[in-house]
């Protein structure tokens, strides 16, 4: 599960409680695209706890419940590890999450794992990105409700696909960018 790489990420880098990991994912972490509610965290943690990969201890609070505050074990560095020098499989959506862990979590651990991850997402969207952008509906359109003006939709549609063509063109250019720099952090 994504989450589990989350929390061990985020534990690599100090010990935090449930409502703390929260707090990062609507904070500075919501730019990873993942996002879960608390009572989700507690669940993964104890999970984690279960099966050795983080434990906590318990941190009294003066006028507020104790927190349980956790650490990342050495089988849960191991399991981290083992995922983030992985295999990555680039999704046929630009900017998945999958890619944003992966960078993010397995890419603050070496500058190789990043440069992989990068490079990776890179060629597959420049594959992607070298076919002529599909319009959703080619020929006249048929409207089937009176509301539907269909010079109109087609606008907006195309207006839509625009958007996304950009969108790529952009991410694209980011990859390049960030490679580049990975490769000069490497000496290459």
């Amino acid at each position: 599960m994504q989450l589990d790489y989350v929390i061990l990420g985020a534990l690599t880098l100090r010990r935090l409680s449930g409502y703390d990991l929260r707090r990062w994912m609507e904070g500075p972490g919501r730019y990873i695209g993942y996002g879960v509610q608390l009572p989700h965290i507690y669940r993964r943690l104890a999970k984690l706890v279960e099966c050795g990969w983080v434990d906590f201890e318990v941190d009294p609070r003066e006028g507020r419940p104790d927190a349980k505050v956790y650490r990342l074990t050495e089988e849960g560095r191991a399991a981290l590890l083992e995922w983030a020098r992985s295999p990555f499989e680039p999704s046929p959506r630009a900017k998945d999450p999958d890619f944003n862990l992966r960078f993010f979590f397995a890419g603050q651990l070496d500058p190789e794992i990043a440069l992989d991850v990068v490079t990776t997402e890179l060629e597959f969207r420049l594959k992607q990105h070298a076919e002529p952008p599909a319009f959703p509906l080619s020929g006249p359109y048929d409207p089937q409700i009176p509301e539907l003006d269909a010079d109109w939709a087609r606008e907006v549609h195309t207006m839509a696909h625009e958007n996304g063509y950009a969108f790529a063109a952009s991410y694209i250019a980011w990859l390049q960018l960030t490679k580049a720099r990975l490769e000069a952090r490497l000496g290459r």
